[in-house]
């Protein structure tokens, strides 16, 4: 009786798990389906309109905080929070002192980490999460630094893979491309000690490929014109840098970072062309000495 009984309970332990699966599995997608769909609320989808209008007009500050009113009735709003994390680098990196840049970065990578909590595998949530690290890279010490660029790794690919049309993505990679292929001799020390050697799969002419890739996407955004130029001159690729900073220096700016940005691109190209200039009037002396 007692064995008859130890069976049954054994044969009910393999079965009820069988039965109930079906119904949590169906529960939990059920609730990842009713998190990533549009709020039906009017007040969330006439906040979502304000946030994106203030955006789109430059207003980062009260955009944010419209973002911010959405997530307090919504927190699972996957829009909101990638938004939110963009914002909060974006504002963040024109503070000068480093406590603001930081609780603003800080802000943005629990923004970015609950994104990708509510949609893993979607583009926009990795580009907020590696956007994030690479600013807070620039607060840290070498140690964190190097973590910060080994951990954005996965996300920057990531959003690129999944968003193949958005130019900032393209642009992130590229930087961490160049960033990551151009470690001083330090760093790559510090990887090769302590990290397990440095973040496999960077290179220069992948970082011109993706930032190529920007301009082709956003021709009208002036810093990947100054990102890119900036590069091939690096490279030793002056003419095409000249080519770039002209297109660039055509653009208007909108913003006040825009205009920085204008600015730095007509100094450099000022620099270019007197440097030209003075090789082409040695040149013609040297030719005519020879003579």
């Amino acid at each position: 009786m007692l064995r008859l009984f130890r069976l049954a309970v054994l044969f009910l332990s393999l079965w009820l798990p069988l039965v109930c699966l079906p119904e949590a599995a169906a529960q939990v997608s059920a609730a990842a389906e009713k998190a990533a769909r549009p709020l039906a609320d009017p007040v969330i989808r006439q906040l979502m309109t304000d946030a994106k209008t203030l955006q789109e007009q430059y207003h980062e500050s009260e955009a944010l905080a419209k973002y911010e009113q959405v997530l307090a009735k919504a927190p699972a709003t996957y829009d909101a929070l990638w938004q939110a994390a963009v914002l909060s680098v974006r504002i963040g990196a024109r503070y000068t002192d480093e406590t603001r840049k930081a609780a603003y970065f800080s802000a943005a990578r629990l923004y970015a980490n609950r994104a990708l909590v509510v949609q893993p595998t979607e583009g926009e949530g990795h580009y907020a999460e590696a956007l994030a690290l690479s600013n807070q890279a620039t607060l840290l010490a070498s140690r964190g630094r190097l973590l910060a660029y080994r951990e954005m790794k996965p996300h920057v690919f990531m959003a690129v893979a999944r968003r193949p049309d958005w130019a900032d993505a393209w642009q992130l990679l590229g930087r961490w491309h160049y960033r990551v292929d151009h470690y001083n001799l330090l760093e790559r020390v510090f990887s090769r000690l302590f990290l397990g050697g440095t973040p496999s799969g960077a290179g220069t002419r992948k970082a011109i490929d993706a930032l190529v890739r920007a301009h082709e996407l956003a021709p009208q955004r002036i810093e990947f014109c100054y990102d890119l130029a900036r590069v091939y001159l690096n490279q030793g690729q002056r003419s095409r840098a000249v080519a770039v900073l002209q297109e660039a220096i055509n653009l208007t700016p909108v913003t006040a970072e825009e205009l920085e940005t204008s600015r730095r691109c007509r100094r450099l190209l000022e620099q270019l062309n007197r440097q030209l200039r003075r090789q082409l009037q040695r040149h013609i002396r040297l030719k005519r000495e020879h003579n």
